[in-house]
């Protein structure tokens, strides 16, 4: 049982056959329920059900976001995947081997672009249609984090002379 039951927690999670959040989360509910229900026929494998139906209730909260966004990553390896992207359009575009320093200062925005344009190709006219208001605040909140690399260049060796 505990193996099949994690086969079956595997395959509702990779969700072939395209159930929303909801039916996702109906479906692992009822396979944690009946896991729970027939443990004890699993002899001494009850005690890993108990702790894969505690650890499954312990990151319940976030287990079934990304099946509410479509082509969200769902795993860490593709997460990963994600950001290997960004590095290797970085390298591509800029050709650095290694990441550029604006990577960590705009990275939230250069992820979602690179995320973006792999999913949807946009014209002008897609362009032009964005917020401006939000676009200036995101703009500002950019300037702000560029500053933050002078602060850490002052030199704080010398203790200040008090006069």
């Amino acid at each position: 049982m505990h193996i099949n039951g994690k086969i079956q927690a595997s395959n509702i999670l990779n969700n072939k056959i395209g159930l929303d959040a909801a039916g996702v989360k109906q479906s692992y509910q009822e396979l944690l329920t009946e896991m729970s229900q027939q443990k004890q026929k699993a002899g001494t494998l009850n005690t890993a059900i108990d702790n894969f139906i505690k650890t499954t209730h312990n990151y319940w909260s976030g287990l079934f976001h990304c099946y509410e966004i479509e082509d969200f990553p769902r795993t860490n390896n593709d997460l990963e995947h994600a950001f290997g992207m960004l590095r290797h359009h970085q390298r591509r575009c800029t050709g650095r081997k290694v990441a550029p320093s604006s990577l960590v200062i705009r990275g939230s925005v250069k992820l979602a672009c690179a995320i973006a344009t792999k999913l949807h190709s946009f014209t002008a006219s897609d362009l032009a249609q964005v917020d401006i208001h939000t676009w200036l605040e995101l703009r500002s909140q950019l300037q702000k984090h560029h500053a933050l690399p002078e602060l850490n260049s002052i030199d704080f060796a010398e203790t200040p002379r008090v006069t």
